[in-house]
This record gives C-alpha cells, structure tokens and sequence, in this order.
C-alpha cells in the first residue's frame, strides 16, 4: 500500500461543471515526505483575493458555482483541494493527520502564493483553519464570509448531531462520501454531482483524511488544536476589518453559532448579518448567489 495515494486524473474526467485549470504546490508533509496541493486559480492575477476554503469531506467542486461569478467580476479566485481531499494527494496513514497538520499544509501554500489583502470565504473546516489563519495572521486578510462554520476551543457541549457524525465517520463501514453530501444539502444532487463527491475516493485508503477530520474537532480544553485556537480567538478579538455571518437555516451542526462570531469579532459591528433561507450545512450547494453578492460587495467590485 502507498505511503499517498496520488490525483488520478481518470476519478475525475466526467466532472460536471468544473471547467478549472490544475494548478499544484507540494507541501512539506514534515515527516520526510512531500505531498501536491491542487487549488483552483481563476481570475485576473491583479484583481481582489478571494479565497475559498472547502470542509469535511468536500473539496474545491463545492464552490463550481461561486468560482465563474467572482472570477467574471474581476477577483482573483483561489480554491484548494485540502490535503486529503479533492485532486489534491492523499496520505494513507492516518496518524499523520492533525488539525496542526492541516494548518500547516494550507499556509504553506498560502505563503507559496504569496496572498495578501485576502477575502476570505469559509464554511465548516474551511473556518476551523481560515478563521484560525485569520486570528494568528490578520494582517493577511482583508474581511471575512462565514457560514456554517466555527473555531472551537474545547469548551462547552459539541451538539448531538456533530458527536453523531464524528462517530459516523470514525467507524461507519459505509463511508460514501456522495451521498454524505446529499444528505446535507436542501437541493436534489444529481448522479454526476454524487458521483463527483465520490470521485476523489477511489478505496478505503484514500479516505484516510475525511475518516479523521471530525475526531480533530477540539471538544476539550486540553485539546492541542482548542489551545491553538484560544490564541486565535485572541487576534479575531482585535479583528476589527469587516466580518460578515452568512449562516443558513438547516444546518443542525452550527446552527446558532454566528451568535458568537457577531458578539466577539469587532469587525462583525455594523455588517448585515442574516440567516439565508433555503440553505443546508453545505450551503454552497443550495444558496451561491447569495454569498458571492456580499463577496463582490465587500471586494469592492
């Protein structure tokens, strides 16, 4: 068995939508090894960044119809696949994953590209590591998008539907990542849709990373990955640029937690916050044209 599993161009010949030139940046795995992140790059190399951070366990297809919009409007539209995930490699080892890991992995990249002024845009891991680039780097950044996302510290009680899922994907022997995403989404995915979920996830070994990204989830004040974030929330604290909740009304996950974001990042005063209608946790799926008019809004284009 492979170390890593590399992109197989042949899982995603068929996928719909998707248009998007390759572009790749190898990482230092930090154990000996390197591994290639893709990330879709479209758009004038001098307009607005916007960056598009996918979660668990999605990839960069996820935002196929948020990308020509942005990029049509003149922004600079950037969108990895998060090792693990996507056309990016996949490490079959689970032990190599951690919340740390994957911080690491993506502002390699962002360095790489030298990004700066940066529109962020992210839901569900996508803030669990922007929002923490966010809090440790904000001068990188230029405002922030969040929905249907958080930046945990361990403290309090996960919801009963995370602690379900973290379980799920721990030990399900079903683990289709396909229908997963049908089933958080309000919109009927199509066959060809289902199946470019299913793409990047030829075997068991390849889901190494989606297997272990719910059980990195800090739920303890103990936690490395809630530590971090406590020095996070401390730079969100002081994050005074603008920063917009758009959460959506059917995710059981995160539902409420813009609450939070609203009361504690100085950046969110004044914003016009709302809970779009229509939305489920993969809310890029089901409402894109309500997040790319507040992105061309707060891109100034």
């Amino acid at each position: 068995m492979p170390a890593i599993q590399p992109h197989d161009p042949a899982r995603f010949a068929y996928i719909p939508d998707y248009p998007f030139a390759e572009h790749w940046q190898e990482v230092d795995l930090g154990n000996g090894e390197t591994a290639r992140m893709h990330y879709v790059d479209e758009g004038p190399r001098d307009g607005p960044v916007i960056l598009l951070l996918h979660g668990e366990p999605s990839w960069s297809f996820l935002y196929r119809f948020m990308i020509p919009p942005l990029a049509e409007a003149g922004c600079r539209v950037v969108a990895p696949d998060l090792i693990g995930f996507g056309k990016s490699d996949k490490p079959t080892d689970k032990a190599l994953f951690s919340y740390a890991a994957h911080y690491d992995w993506l502002v390699q990249v962002l360095d790489a590209l030298e990004l700066k002024d940066v529109g962020l845009f992210c839901q569900d891991w996508g803030g669990l590591l922007g929002l923490r680039a966010v809090g440790l780097n904000p001068d990188r950044f230029a405002f922030v998008v969040a929905s249907n996302t958080m930046l945990p510290t361990g403290k309090g009680t996960p919801p009963d539907a995370f602690l379900a899922w973290q379980q799920f994907a721990k030990s399900s022997p079903d683990f289709r990542i396909g229908p997963l995403l049908q089933r958080a989404t309000v919109r009927e995915l199509s066959e060809s849709e289902v199946a470019a979920y299913d793409a990047p996830f030829p075997d068991e070994p390849s889901k190494a990373a989606a297997r272990m990204f719910p059980t990195l989830v800090p739920t303890s004040e103990d936690d490395p990955g809630g530590i971090a974030n406590v020095a996070a929330w401390a730079g969100l604290a002081r994050f005074d640029k603008p920063f917009l909740t758009l959460f959506t009304d059917q995710d059981p996950i995160t539902k409420g937690g813009e609450a939070y974001f609203q009361k504690m990042v100085p950046g969110a005063k004044g914003q016009p916050h709302r809970i779009v209608e229509g939305g489920g946790h993969f809310c890029q799926e089901d409402v894109p044209d309500a997040f790319v008019a507040a992105l061309k809004e707060l891109a100034g284009v």
